[in-house]
């Protein structure tokens, strides 16, 4: 194993880049190309939005500085998840409980949307259902337990038929460890490989007709009844633009960088682990996920290693203590696994909003956002680390507002967004004192 200190190393030297094919290499771009819509970032938003635009007749040239996958859509902890980042009374609070209700309704449809993808273009990604939230004690559980019980009651029957309460003694049926003391398995929540799925879009996408260009950044957008994006070999003239880069949009929108944190979290991978040894620790193999602000969630593999995520950095690079770190807690969590290695080791950016509520809407011609319908410059970010289904859900959105229906995608850029405090040189160290301080929360 080799700790990593660059961000392109981190990309590239992931489990998932091991073991995903990688499949034809797309070439940049060069010269001057017209199309209807052009998407900055092939990852699964704008690789999602690519396809529906394309299966609606569009022409669509879908630009990607680095490569497919590159930033959170290929290196991420792999856990599909239903609902938002952000608790529901976010939601809730800002465009009310029947809007909060249509809101969760889209994250249970990006999960279909996720499956149904799978079948029509002939995906493998390792699918594997089944999610457990776990809290480490008693208040945590009390916090996890009251949460459950009213999605059960006011978010309707699809969430409650496929997520049940598992208490203390009842444990052990779906994780054996000294850490957790309670949990909600959610059945129709799961885990994938995401490289392995993002490729495969990417494949749909080219057989459809989608003009993919890897390394090729886009190094100014020129907005105007026909927006021109310029590349360093060549230029898109379009109709309409997407924004989908997140972390990765290199200054082309300066005011949406203000409203996203790029936070660092890493995964490890352990060698094989004998496929008993293993069933006796997640006998559902489900994927988890505790209920902390700064937390951990991991994984089994359909080739029987042990994915473990978590910590955070607010800088762009690599602690170099991180994998003896993550190991460390991957071990409280399984002592029974204390002789099993860990053979790799990456990380990534995650986009955090301030709320944690995800971002979408249409920048002004200045380059701001907050833009009325009339707006050609759309954008999705802020996932905020629970984005694998709902960065589909989200393609599929902008490409519905773009053909003319944009009440969906109007309900979440309905929602409010602040720009982190402090500007590009202070929030950094802000958010560092209010981690420290959510880690203190975490341990009481």
């Amino acid at each position: 194993m080799r700790i990593l200190h660059t961000d392109l190393d981190l990309a590239r030297d992931s489990y998932y880049a091991a073991t995903a094919p990688q499949g034809a290499r797309q070439p940049p771009l060069q010269g001057e190309l017209a199309v209807d819509v052009a998407v900055i970032g092939a990852g699964l938003a704008g690789l999602s939005a690519a396809l529906e635009l394309a299966e609606r007749g569009l022409q669509v040239a879908l630009l990607e500085a680095h490569e497919v996958g590159y930033g959170a859509s290929g290196r991420n902890g792999g856990q599909a998840i239903a609902g938002l980042a952000c608790e529901l009374s976010t939601i809730e609070a800002q465009l009310g409980l029947a809007d909060a209700r249509r809101v969760f309704g889209m994250t249970l449809e990006a999960l279909d949307l996720l499956h149904e993808r799978c079948r029509r273009y002939g995906i493998d990604c390792e699918w594997q259902p089944g999610f457990l939230n776990v809290a480490v004690n008693a208040r945590k559980a009390r916090a996890l337990r009251a949460t459950h019980d009213r999605l059960q009651v006011v978010y309707g029957d699809a969430y409650a038929a496929a997520s049940q309460w598992v208490a203390p003694a009842d444990l052990p049926r779906w994780i054996v460890s000294p850490r957790y003391h309670s949990a909600v398995h959610d059945g129709r929540s799961g885990h994938l490989h995401p490289l392995k799925y993002c490729r495969g879009l990417a494949r749909a996408a080219v057989e459809r007709g989608v003009r993919l260009h890897e390394g090729t950044p886009v190094v100014r957008l020129e907005h105007g009844p026909q927006p021109r994006l310029h590349t360093p070999e060549g230029s898109v003239r379009c109709e309409q633009v997407l924004l989908a880069g997140n972390v990765y949009l290199q200054g082309v929108a300066p005011q949406l960088a203000a409203r996203i944190m790029p936070v660092a979290t890493y995964l490890v991978g352990t060698r094989r682990v004998a496929p008993a040894r293993l069933k006796a620790l997640l006998p559902t193999e489900a994927a988890v996920c505790d209920t902390n602000v700064v937390l951990d969630y991991f994984r089994p593999t359909r080739d029987g290693r042990v994915l473990f995520g978590g910590g955070v950095s607010y800088s762009r690079r690599t602690p170099r203590s991180v994998a003896d770190k993550l190991r460390r807690r991957l071990v409280a969590t399984f002592p029974s696994l204390q002789d099993v290695e860990v053979e790799y080791a990456w990380g990534g950016f995650v986009d955090i909003t301030m709320n944690r509520a995800p971002d979408f809407g249409r920048l002004r011609a200045d380059g701001a956002p907050g833009a009325s319908r009339s707006s050609n410059v759309y954008y999705v970010q802020g996932f905020s680390g629970h984005g694998l289904a709902l960065t589909g859900l989200a393609g599929r959105l902008v490409a519905e507002a773009m053909a003319g229906d944009a009440g969906r995608f109007d309900t979440f850029a309905r929602l409010r967004h602040r720009a982190f405090p402090g500007g590009s040189y202070l929030r950094t160290p802000a958010l560092v004192l209010a981690m420290a301080y959510y880690r203190l929360l975490d341990l009481w």
